[in-house]
């Protein structure tokens, strides 16, 4: 891809430099009423080319910029949800080992309420 970017950019140079030893009669810009700029055409269209890169290149630094900063809240977002799973898979851990200890009360509760009840009752008579 750079190769490619190289190449557009050498021919696009090319193509300045050809236009710029073609066109160089004088040409008038009048920016407000009282201030012209005379010069030649090649040097006033290659300024207003220069000035498109540079704003171009300014719009291309914001948009990195705002996409840099989204990545950043999107990782942070990211950080945060990984912190709460993390949180939420240890508390798993501690109610399963509390569930395991409550079912093996239950079923020592049950052995020994089972063995009371299978011994021989003595009734006593009056």
């Amino acid at each position: 891809m750079r190769a490619i970017n190289f190449l557009i950019i050498f021919l696009f140079c090319v193509a300045l430099v050809l236009f710029s030893l073609e066109n160089t009669d004088p040409a008038t810009i009048k920016f407000v009423k009282g201030i012209d700029i005379q010069a030649p055409l090649c040097i006033e269209l290659i300024g207003a080319m220069g000035l498109g890169a540079v704003l171009a290149w300014i719009f291309s630094m914001l948009n990195r910029l705002q996409q840099f900063l989204e990545s950043r809240k999107t990782t942070r977002e990211i950080r945060l949800r990984e912190n709460r799973i993390q949180a939420l898979e240890k508390d798993l851990e501690q109610y399963k080992a509390e569930l395991q200890e409550q079912q093996q009360a239950l079923s020592s509760a049950t052995e020994a309420t089972e063995a009371t009840d299978t011994q021989p009752k003595v009734i006593a008579k009056s």
